[in-house]
């Protein structure tokens, strides 16, 4: 195959896949094959997010750091809070939609945390035995995490209590407001008086740069040689431009996915929390692809700030977000998550906390996390 053919379908199999996926995705909805359209319309969101993810990771490199994290957990959040919403408008016909949107929400942080996080520090354990990172990036973002997920479970003990809907519903909306002041206070926090948390150190930059001296090159590289890929050649704010249409062709798409979605889960038994599992799988992949590509690169840090930062993400503004949709919609969204999902939460932290506390990384604790991933999700499935 000519060299430039498969330059060109290595850089847009993605777009290609998502567009005729997404055609495909519309015929079976119309005709009424549920199982296809959303099959194909899960296909779609994922391709395209991971377009989306190319475009902010290009973004992210012009923008530097802690900025750079911004953009890829944003427009990776983006898609979550697109794909929740539509799926929490079934509500409507299906009420008990509303639990699988509670699990999207944790199901997110616990994919973020356990399989983005445990398989890039896995696989880039393998390539460089034991790679390091800031951690004081972990800690900040460990203590978040914290008293995040600390402040969800005050809803979810009042349901327990003697209290009606009112004042849970009351209560959640108090809740959603502190997560977003708390947001408010770290992103000042992350992009003003302590960007040096988020940035790697300079025995971190020091490993790389001894790896990199002492690998031998297989090939010579022509330095002039430039990327065809045609993002790299735009300006920023028309890249800035692409990533919201392509977010709008993505919404075209959840719109198909919830709802024939929910009716094969309801068709089929899926349990709430196996449903939002797969709902945060597809919109965490694009993630997954370049926190992995990262780690294979000896960019740990890189891996860390995009794990954390999206689950930071997902609670304290995703949260809020969803609440003020629903809110709008006329949806009574309560934030009372049930016993497995506050758990698995919780644990999930501690055991990020653990594993990246020191500042180094290796196989054994990406391995750790795809473990528990894997116990959470056989439970998830007949919980």
């Amino acid at each position: 195959m000519d060299r430039r053919i498969r330059y060109f379908i290595e850089d847009y199999w993605d777009i290609f896949v998502g567009i005729v996926s997404m055609a495909f995705a519309f015929f079976f909805h119309t005709y009424g094959d549920g199982i296809l359209a959303t099959l194909f319309a899960a296909v779609a969101i994922a391709s395209l997010s991971l377009t989306v993810a190319e475009v902010a990771d290009i973004l992210s490199e012009r923008l530097h750091e802690p900025y750079g994290s911004f953009v890829l957990t944003f427009s990776a959040v983006a898609v979550e809070i697109i794909l929740l919403y539509i799926i929490l408008l079934e509500v409507r016909h299906s009420p008990d939609v509303i639990e699988t949107v509670k699990g999207g929400i944790i199901s997110a942080v616990i994919v973020d945390l356990n399989v983005l996080l445990g398989l890039a520090v896995f696989l880039g354990g393998l390539a460089y035995t034991q790679q390091q990172h800031n951690k004081e990036t972990s800690s900040a973002y460990s203590t978040v995490l914290f008293v995040a997920s600390s402040a969800l479970l005050v809803p979810g003990l009042l349901s327990h209590a003697d209290h009606g809907i009112a004042e849970l519903t009351h209560v959640s909306h108090l809740i959603a407001g502190v997560l977003l002041f708390f947001y408010i206070i770290i992103f000042i926090f992350q992009t003003r008086t302590h960007t040096h948390f988020f940035k790697a150190t300079a025995r971190s930059r020091f490993f790389r740069l001894k790896r990199k001296l002492q690998e031998e090159e297989d090939a010579e590289i022509d330095e002039n040689e430039s990327s065809d890929y045609i993002f790299e050649h735009l300006s920023t704010p028309i890249n800035f431009m692409a990533i919201f249409v392509l977010i709008g062709i993505i919404a075209f798409g959840a719109e198909i996915f919830a709802g024939e979605g929910v009716l094969i889960a309801k068709e089929y038994g899926v349990s709430a929390g196996l449903a939002g599992l797969v709902i945060a799988i597809i919109s965490v992949s694009p993630e997954i692809f370049t926190a992995v590509r990262a780690a294979r690169n000896d960019q740990i840090q890189r891996v860390v700030n995009i794990a954390m930062g999206a689950s930071t993400v997902s609670i304290i503004l995703t949260v809020p977000i969803l609440m003020m949709l629903a809110y709008l919609s006329g949806i009574n969204l309560t934030l009372d998550f049930n016993p497995l999902q506050i758990g698995a939460l919780l644990l999930t932290i501690l055991l990020v906390w653990k594993t990246t506390d020191e500042g180094e990384t290796n196989y054994f604790e990406g391995a750790s996390h795809l473990m528990f991933f894997l116990s959470y999700a056989i439970i998830a499935a007949y919980y």
